[in-house]
């Protein structure tokens, strides 16, 4: 059979070759001197927004039969910075993630060049070492004295995983006889938890009918004896309350639930307690703060993204059990192809059927060396120096005439409030005025994203009945106090004739 004549194609594959290592070495530069260093001067633009028509035609989408130059692929990365968000800038307070650790960032470029899966130790000897390692030390910040763990592609994924093990403690036959076959069972969650419950009830064949909301406080954590008695009332209905979750600091106001009121009642109705420390969980690196998570070694699991408040590359997603053994009796099939039993060394290190995947994304290693290069100390003051920030915000909201607090205190980052403009103050605050002052965080909003000076989110609340108001998430190390005030002061510039 004759060969295709494909040799021109083929070239520019091995990195033995001269042009593709100068090649690695521009784009290592553009990536400092264009994406990495510019984020770090508030005199940049957080971003250059272009409306959605106008960002197609200037990325140039189209692929063509044959290939660009390798110059073109650096313009090209050029464009694609020029046209993204800069989270790493100290003006972007939007979402609950900011500038890229260093040393993270070194780990995550590490794995991109190895390339390599994470299901056995086999095929990855030294992540599945870093990974047994990772999970005893995360295990003993939590509280867990033999936990284990598996990293997930997002908390929602974690907090699904959650879910699905509560399922199996209930009644480990429903992996072979399905939901079929036993009485109803519910999920319980606070009206502030995050929607990624009724997502997973969803996925999981629950069906979000059967999700129940337990009533929260007027500073969004959750009231102890709705929970008692919603479970009370799920055991009379004849559905069983499988598992509860609660938040350690909420997406919206910032909110930690009492875990030691949480596992006094899941115990007594041998509920599971999964803690959802996605955002929060934080804390629990800092002596100053982890009071805040006070009980959570009673938790049954706990879902923690440190590439939010820790630093660590997008995705960092962590979810831990306190009962070693039991993700694996949970999830695993052993499939023949990869988790042989008579290999040369000891299997109980192919980790992989700890979690419903096959392969999947090694993340360890960009946490690893950043944990390591930062060592504990400096991983708590990270947390620290984000909350008083955030501290320092509050009380500068408090005395800057026009700025209402949506809580007289914050428990974590995100501080929320309203701007209210000359023409809205020292009116009565009928249904009306409050319904002018929900137009306003968009119409600010929409102003800071055309200038891109500054990048806050805004949103309503519906369980409090709150209309739109602002909500700044602070976590990046590298601000300081006079990034708080800029924020004060730039939106007051923007609001001028709102």
């Amino acid at each position: 059979m004759a060969e295709s004549d494909n040799s021109n194609c083929l070239k520019g594959y091995s990195y033995a070759e001269p042009e593709i290592q100068q090649f690695v070495k521009d784009f290592s530069k553009l990536i400092l001197e264009d994406a990495l260093i510019p984020q770090t001067d508030p005199n940049t633009r957080v971003l250059n927004f272009k409306q959605p028509l106008d960002l197609q035609k200037f990325l140039d989408l189209e692929i063509y039969e044959e290939p660009i130059p390798r110059e073109k692929l650096l313009e090209l990365g050029k464009k694609v910075i020029g046209g993204s968000i800069v989270p790493g800038h100290p003006h972007f307070f939007n979402t609950m993630y900011s500038a890229i650790d260093p040393y993270s960032l070194f780990g995550a470029w590490l794995t991109e060049a190895l390339n390599c899966n994470v299901h056995t130790y086999e095929v990855a000897p030294v992540m599945v070492t870093l990974e047994n390692y990772i999970f005893k030390k995360i295990s003993s910040v939590i509280g867990y004295p033999d936990g284990e763990g598996i990293f997930c592609p997002g908390s929602s994924f974690s907090n699904l995983t959650a879910i699905h093990l509560a399922r199996f403690r209930y009644n480990s036959t429903l992996r072979e006889k399905g939901m079929f076959t036993c009485e109803p069972m519910t999920i319980l969650k606070s009206e502030d938890a995050h929607y990624s419950i009724e997502k997973g009830a969803s996925f999981l064949g629950f069906g979000t009918d059967n999700v129940v909301t337990i009533k929260t406080d007027d500073r969004g954590r959750i009231i102890p004896k709705d929970l008692e008695h919603k479970i009370r009332q799920c055991k009379q209905n004849k559905c069983a309350p499988i598992m509860f979750m609660a938040t350690c600091g909420t997406t919206v106001l910032g909110s930690y639930d009492d875990l030691e009121a949480v596992a006094d009642i899941c115990q007594r109705h041998n509920v599971w307690m999964h803690a959802d420390g996605a955002w929060g969980g934080g804390v629990m690196l800092s002596d100053k703060l982890k009071h805040l998570t006070k009980g959570i070694e009673r938790s049954d699991s706990v879902a923690w993204n440190i590439h939010k408040m820790g630093g660590a590359g997008i995705q960092c997603s962590v979810f831990v059990v306190k009962e070693k053994g039991f993700l694996e009796r949970c999830n695993a099939y052993r499939a023949e192809y990869l988790f042989q039993p008579d290999k040369i060394y000891d299997t109980s290190y192919d980790i992989g059927d700890r979690t419903i995947q096959c392969g999947r994304k090694n993340d360890v290693l960009k946490l690893w060396l950043m944990w390591k290069g930062r060592g504990d100390k400096a991983m708590g003051a990270r947390i620290e120096k984000a909350f008083e920030n955030a501290a320092y915000l509050t009380e500068k909201l408090k005395l800057t005439e026009g700025f209402r607090l949506v809580l007289p205190e914050f428990q974590c980052t995100n501080i929320s409030f309203w701007y209210i403009p000359p023409r809205l103050r020292g009116q009565n605050e009928t249904a009306e005025w409050w319904k002018e002052v929900g137009k306003v965080a968009p119409a600010i909003k929409g102003r800071m994203m055309l200038k891109g000076s500054l990048m806050i989110s805004y949103q309503p609340l519906s369980t409090k009945g709150l209309v739109n108001f602002f909500k700044v998430i602070v976590g990046n190390p590298v601000c300081e106090r006079s990034d708080m005030d800029f924020i004060v002061d730039e939106i007051i510039r923007l609001a001028e004739d709102v």
